[in-house]
């Protein structure tokens, strides 16, 4: 497939040209939500610029006022097959009309089986696997929490400095991604120690790879092990391969590879957090998949259903024996999630949007690498697939984080139509749709050199 010919290549060129601004922003009717927004919806929510989206189609969106943006966001990683992809529609529309619940925990129905089918033909390893459904990432990273220590009988978890694995009170014990998220919850949940995540750019303790051999890792054995906790009490360590909070940071080759073989020797599970990184965000069904490392459990939300509420975790039918009741949830497998995952692989598949994936993301940090050369606030342009990120510096010898003009330049983006996120403490992170096209990539870029010039200068 020429993935600059996709078949909705050429629609999105003359439908949808370049984003275009008709009002001030925020608009009026932008303006009133807000103000409602400030009396009714909790102000813990994070929100960066005053987007009110009234309709999406594809990697498009528009908001109350009739704006017309191009999201680069897809909701934090969800939307992988973008906006209201007509097949998922169609899929959401038929089963709602068949059946809108029916507790999965207490019934049988039949999309709940052919989508573990399909689960686990796209998870790694031989060994057949079992599925227990959720309805988030956190609930996810709870789910396989609960299983590591119901089967292994240690109390003790491993999890990465900069890591975050979501906010309820074992997903945050966790996570340690921002001060905020932890601040006035403690005490979280016992028994999880924080070790080195292999951040390179910004290098935990001060050594540069590949002469390093992964240091990092060694703390585990040296420091934790030695002094901290005996590894026969550890029942898992929890990793995101591509860490997504805390700035689209991947690790060197090597790094998942060290990292299995230590949980190997101490019979510790290895938990991967697939729930940003997964569902063919990197050009590969999983992203541990490039580095042909095989979790015991795999966590997924996001971008399974293309933005109806569902997650998963995988395991082997070996390690996934608990019992009924042991854990289990009102809500998940709903038929109507389920069938839109269905429709989502069905996408995937038939669209080859890991391939696309795979060359847009190429396309996208060719493009970023470019802009690089011009501009000396961009210290580092990192990625794998439509998962990228580049990091904004003061200065690139001091690498000193320019978090107040990553939040310009995201700012300036928006004001072009461009809806970006930010991640980490000065990242810009991109995470367009999985069939966004090379026309879209190339509109980005050109916005972004625009919104970057007005910010520096």
């Amino acid at each position: 497939m020429e993935n600059d010919t996709m078949n909705n290549d050429t629609m999105n060129n003359e439908q949808f040209g370049r984003p275009e601004i008709r009002t001030s922003l925020p608009g009026p009717k932008a303006a009133e939500n807000l103000a409602r927004d400030r009396d009714l919806i909790s102000p813990s929510y994070t929100r960066g610029y005053p987007f009110v989206i009234a309709r999406g189609e594809g990697a498009w969106a528009w908001d109350v006022d009739g704006n017309k943006f191009l999201d680069l966001t897809t909701g934090i990683a969800v939307t992988v097959v973008g906006h209201a992809h007509p097949k998922v529609v169609e899929a959401i529309r038929d089963q709602a009309g068949r059946f809108i619940h029916m507790s999965g925990t207490d019934f049988y129905y039949e999309l709940q089986v052919q989508l573990a089918e399909r689960l686990e033909r796209i998870a790694p390893g031989d060994a057949p696997k079992r599925v227990h459904y959720t309805n988030s990432g956190a609930e996810s990273v709870e789910a396989a929490l609960k299983l590591a220590r119901y089967e292994t009988r240690r109390p003790r978890f491993l999890a990465f400095v900069g890591g975050f694995h979501g906010r309820t009170m074992g997903a945050l014990s966790l996570t340690s991604s921002k001060p905020i998220q932890r601040r006035g919850f403690a005490p979280l949940v016992p028994a999880v120690i924080h070790v080195p995540f292999a951040y390179c750019y910004r290098c935990p303790i001060n050594l540069t790879y590949p002469d390093c051999q992964i240091a990092c890792l060694d703390w585990i054995e040296e420091q934790v092990f030695n002094h901290l906790t005996p590894p026969d009490e550890v029942a898992a360590v929890v990793v995101e391969p591509i860490q997504g909070e805390n700035g689209y940071i991947v690790p060197p080759p090597g790094f998942h590879t060290k990292l299995r073989g230590i949980c190997d020797r101490y019979g510790i599970l290895l938990i991967a957090d697939e729930i940003q990184s997964g569902m063919g965000r990197t050009g590969r069904w999983l992203a541990m998949a490039h580095w042909d490392v095989v979790p015991d459990i795999v966590c997924l939300a996001k971008g399974i259903a293309s933005g109806m509420p569902l997650g998963a975790i995988i395991a082997s039918r070996e390690l996934m024996k608990w019992p009924p009741g042991a854990h289990a949830s009102t809500f998940c497998g709903n038929p109507v999630a389920c069938a839109a995952a269905m429709a989502t692989l069905d996408v995937i598949e038939e669209e080859d949007l890991l391939s696309n994936a795979a060359a847009m993301g190429e396309r996208l940090q060719a493009g970023l690498r470019a802009l690089a050369e011009e501009h000396e606030v961009i210290g580092d342009v990192r990625g794998l697939g439509l998962m990228v990120g580049i990091e904004l510096v003061a200065d690139r010898e001091t690498r000193e984080p320019a978090k107040a003009l990553r939040d310009r330049v995201i700012q300036n983006c928006y004001e072009r139509g461009v809806l970006m996120l930010g991640a980490g403490r000065s990242v810009i992170r991109f995470m367009p749709p999985l069939n966004v096209t090379a026309h879209e990539i190339d509109l980005g870029l050109e916005i972004l050199a625009e919104a970057l010039k007005e910010a520096v200068a």
